[in-house]
C-alpha cells in the first residue's frame, strides 16, 4: 500500500493500517536513535515517542513532504531531545557559517589497495560506527539519515529542517572526518602489518 492510501486508511479510523506504517517504518527509526543515541533503552523510548507524536499529529501532516521525511523528522527531534535531557544542555544543529569548531581532515591515505575482505571485516565496521558516533551531532545526524538511511539531499534538509547547502556542506565535512579517521586506523593496521 503506498502512502497515500495509507494515510486514507489511518485518518478514517483503520487500526490495521496505522500498525502497517508502524511495522514499517519502526525499524528505521529505531536504528537512527540507536545510532544517535548509542543506548537501545533511549532507543526504545525515542520510537515510542516518535509514534505516539506521529499518532496525535496526523492530522497536521499536509503532504508537502513524503510521510518518511515527516516521521524523519519527528524522530530527529526526539533523538535531540533526549540527547539534550542526557548532557543537561542545548543541542542544536545549527552550526556556524565559518565552522571554526570544525577542523578539516589532516590526513587521507589511499585504502584501495587493502583486499576486499580487510574494508569489511567485523573490527573495521566496528570502528566506522565509534567514528560515526564521534561525529558532532549535526554532522551526525546528517550522515545518518543520507548515507545510512538514504535519504536524498532534500528529504534529509526537510527532516533537519536545514537547508539543502547546510546537508551538503554538513554531509563533506563528515564524509572527510570519517575518511581521516579510517585513514589513520589503516596506517596504523598497515605498519603492524609490516613489522
Amino acid at each position: 500500500m503506498d502512502e497515500l492510501a495509507l494515510l486514507e486508511e489511518i485518518r478514517s479510523g483503520n487500526q490495521a493500517a496505522f500498525a502497517a506504517l508502524v511495522d514499517r517504518y519502526s525499524p528505521l527509526v529505531y536504528r537512527l536513535a540507536l545510532r544517535m543515541l548509542d543506548n537501545p533503552q533511549d532507543a526504545e523510548d525515542v520510537l515510542q515517542e516518535t509514534f505516539i507524536k506521529v499518532y496525535q499529529h496526523l492530522d497536521g501532516f499536509n503532504g508537502h513532504s513524503q510521510l518518511s521525511t515527516w516521521i524523519y523528522r519527528i524522530a530527529t527531534n526526539e533523538t535531540l531531545m533526549l540527547l539534550r535531557k542526557r548532557k543537561g544542555k542545548d543541542i542544536s544543529l545549527e552550526m556556524s557559517d565559518d565552522a571554526s569548531n570544525e577542523q578539516e581532515p589532516l590526513e587521507i591515505i589511499d585504502w584501495s589497495h587493502l583486499p576486499e575482505d580487510r574494508l569489511l571485516d567485523r573490527e573495521v565496521r566496528a570502528f566506522l560506527e565509534q567514528a560515526v558516533e564521534s561525529l558532532s551531532e549535526g554532522l551526525r545526524a546528517v550522515f545518518l539519515l543520507r548515507d545510512v538511511h538514504g535519504l536524498s539531499i532534500r528529504e534529509t534538509a526537510e527532516a533537519l529542517e536545514i537547508s539543502e547547502v547546510a546537508v551538503k556542506t554538513r554531509l563533506s565535512r563528515a564524509r572527510l572526518k570519517l575518511r581521516e579517521v579510517l585513514s589513520k586506523y589503516y596506517r596504523e593496521h598497515m605498519e603492524i602489518r609490516r613489522e
